[in-house]
């Protein structure tokens, strides 16, 4: 039974936050720290795009961190995830050095995608990161591609595609969708519903407003996961890939999550009230972490001001290391461009 849209209430948050833990001192610190870096990274990324340091497109994902953490904790080495132009947060959650990541925002050729893709093509393939894509819903297809290649080389390894709930709008779903259960390929599908697809909101874009129902058509196995909590995350994405590890096909995954800032940064954000805005950000997942950390007497306050003092020196040196990169010579622009030689492409007739 999929989860009604509604925001969590404040009576409800308070009951959370007073049970008792359900995973290890150990998660909890890694999900905090992890959540942490990316959010001053994404703050100190909006402040050096303001200032001009570089261009083009730049979406945040202040937020939205408890999808990620809770999706890379629960995953194992081998699987793959890609994503769409908000890739910032992915990539350091499944352990890229944010360094590169930095760099590649400046493009340097030092960045993880030689300085050629900026904010928009984030790419690891170390970490099984297949990329960050700016052609809206373009990730959806391509990464049920990738889970044939795991399903036929028999890896084991499950694919997790992430999308907002704009991009789900694309005719190329459903033939995905379609295709994917038909060949039960070891695929999740989530969509990290932020409630505005740039800034129009689900209520205006669809008649289906629980977004799990979209895959009842195609006997999806579907359900909505509260996307504030890095634990309701791990659990729901644990039981997908199980799921897909067993041979029974995709899930499909509506994790409800809010982004604090615009959709990109050129976004007035007139569509929204700063009281809804207010009212989500009660239930900020990194100060949730803290919260759970600090009632169970995990990590003292010197302890935790050390991991946040951590955090800081490490955004100052992704900004050192990007600013003392150099910039790609001139001739990558003839390098990593695809070519087979004597491949048919004109036909004479």
């Amino acid at each position: 039974m999929a989860v009604k849209a509604k925001k969590p209430t404040k009576t409800t948050r308070k009951a959370k936050s007073a049970s008792a833990p359900k995973f290890s001192k150990e998660t909890y610190m890694k999900w905090y720290k992890d959540m942490l870096l990316i959010r001053k990274f994404e703050e100190k990324t909006g402040q050096l795009y303001i200032q001009q340091k570089f261009g083009g497109f730049c979406h945040l994902y202040i937020g939205q961190e408890a999808i990620v953490v809770g999706t890379a904790s629960a995953t194992r080495d081998g699987d793959k995830h890609m994503t769409a132009y908000r890739d910032h947060g992915h990539p350091i959650a499944l352990g890229t050095d944010p360094r590169v990541l930095m760099a590649e925002l400046y493009g340097r050729s030092t960045g993880c995608s030689k300085g050629k893709g900026g904010s928009m093509h984030f790419f690891d393939k170390e970490v099984g990161f297949m990329g960050g894509h700016g052609i809206v819903g373009a990730q959806i297809p391509m990464g049920a591609g990738v889970a044939f290649a795991e399903k036929y080389k028999e890896t084991g390894n499950v694919v997790f595609v992430s999308s907002g709930d704009g991009a789900i709008r694309q005719g190329a779903l459903h033939e995905t969708f379609n295709m994917a259960m038909n060949w039960k390929l070891p695929v999740v599908f989530i969509i990290e519903n932020n409630n505005y697809a740039m800034g129009t909101s689900v209520e205006r874009t669809t008649n289906v407003q629980d977004l799990s129902k979209i895959g009842h058509s195609y006997e999806m196995p579907s359900r909505s996961v509260n996307g504030m909590s890095p634990e309701a995350v791990h659990e729901a994405i644990e039981e997908a890939a199980d799921r897909a590890r067993k041979g029974e096909g995709p899930t499909l995954l509506d994790i409800r999550t809010y982004r604090y800032k615009g959709h990109s940064m050129s976004d007035p954000q007139k569509y929204r009230t700063k009281d809804e805005v207010a009212d989500w950000m009660e239930q900020d997942p990194i100060q949730h972490c803290l919260n759970v950390i600090q009632e169970n007497n995990w990590m003292s306050d010197k302890e935790i001001t050390a991991v946040q003092d951590w955090v800081k020196n490490e955004v100052a040196e992704c900004v050192e290391f990007a600013e003392n990169s150099p910039y790609p010579e001139g001739k990558e622009l003839y390098e990593d461009v695809y070519k087979e030689e004597n491949y048919p492409y004109i036909v004479e007739y």
